[in-house]
């Protein structure tokens, strides 16, 4: 590691877990780069769900990874590995990170960098690993969305929602999805949505058939569970897939799963953090080849709800658990 470094950095310390009060800024060493690793310098951080999850102790990190909290970062490259070569010091990056992004310096493997796309900002780039990873491998690859189809995506207003219904949006579907109020069904609908349906007034299993005039959708990304289960088997076509990210209502659930047998249904899902790095890498070079091109051109570009400093990560995870936001939640910790 180069000399001007400094020995010890500020991080969010989240002890043994609990309400967003249990995280404190502390002190520790720099983490140190593996072989294939870069010590990034930290500029911004995003916020997300499973940050939350993390911290009130019901989403543990995989073996290996930072116990500490934050999934995505941008910033500028501090310490390189003996076996990087694609990344020198000083470039600037975005990533995803297997933990530890709440801090002044993280480590991710080389791999799971992104150049800052041409023409968006630090502030941007950090709002694109966990969000525009986890849309990419699950609509495009899991969910094999393709220009033409139908796509619903529960939760629209969240950073992952606004993100698929761009991306589903630039490559072709016809874009619905589900909201709470008028306020985010606009944004919805500013962001490449034919239909936002207000899930405290409408049936979206109902509206969605209208809008397809019987047939149902072709794709559901779904981050509820619950209930919305099996109304998500109900509203899908022929052949149709639906894919789980998240379970914010439950996992266990009593279903009827007739529907999938005879409508041919594919009913998937996966999560991000624990996939090998080889998969996330594969990711990162899809993403490169066929989004950051949209970003470049100024498409598909991250909504940014509200950027706080570090030191107020508790209000940041008070917001995100109160659903209030539109897009993503972000922190601030070096200069642009």
């Amino acid at each position: 590691m180069a000399s001007t470094l400094p020995a010890s950095m500020t991080y969010v310390e989240h002890g043994a877990g609990g309400p967003p009060d249990c995280m404190r800024l502390a002190t520790c060493p720099l983490p140190t780069p593996g072989p294939d690793d870069v010590l990034i310098e930290v500029a911004y951080a995003g916020v997300n769900r499973p940050d939350v999850l993390q911290r009130a102790g019901s989403y543990p990190p995989p073996p290996g990874a930072s116990p500490h909290l934050g999934l995505e970062v941008s910033g500028r490259i501090a310490a390189t590995g003996e076996r990087v070569t694609r990344w020198r010091v000083g470039d600037e990056v975005c990533a995803l990170v297997p933990g530890g992004g709440y801090a002044q310096y993280c480590v991710t493997d080389a791999s799971l960098c992104l150049p800052v796309p041409r023409g968006l900002t630090l502030l941007q780039a950090a709002a694109l690993p966990e969000t525009y990873f986890t849309v990419w491998t699950n609509v495009f690859e899991r969910g094999r969305l393709v220009a033409g189809e139908t796509f619903l995506v529960h939760g629209g207003s969240s950073g992952i929602g606004l993100t698929a219904i761009q991306l589903a949006h630039a490559f072709g579907a016809r874009v619905f999805t589900t909201v709470g109020n008028a306020e985010k069904a606009q944004a919805c609908i500013a962001a490449g949505a034919e239909r936002a349906i207000d899930y405290h007034k409408e049936d979206f299993v109902a509206v969605t058939g209208e809008l397809t005039d019987g047939r149902g959708v072709n794709v559901i990304l779904d981050m509820v569970g619950g209930g919305y289960i099996e109304r998500n088997l109900k509203a899908l076509a022929l052949e149709g897939r639906l894919v789980q990210i998240a379970f914010l209502e439950g996992s266990r659930v009593t279903i009827d799963t007739m529907p999938i047998m005879l409508k041919r249904l594919t009913f998937t899902g996966s999560t991000l953090r624990a996939r090998s790095v080889e998969q996330k890498a594969a990711i990162a070079d899809a993403l490169r080849e066929k989004v950051w091109p949209l970003l470049e051109a100024g498409r598909a570009l991250p909504v940014i709800h509200s950027v706080l400093p570090l030191a107020e990560v508790r209000a940041a995870h008070e917001l995100m658990e109160s659903s209030r936001h539109i897009g993503k939640i972000m922190l601030k910790l070096g200069d642009d």
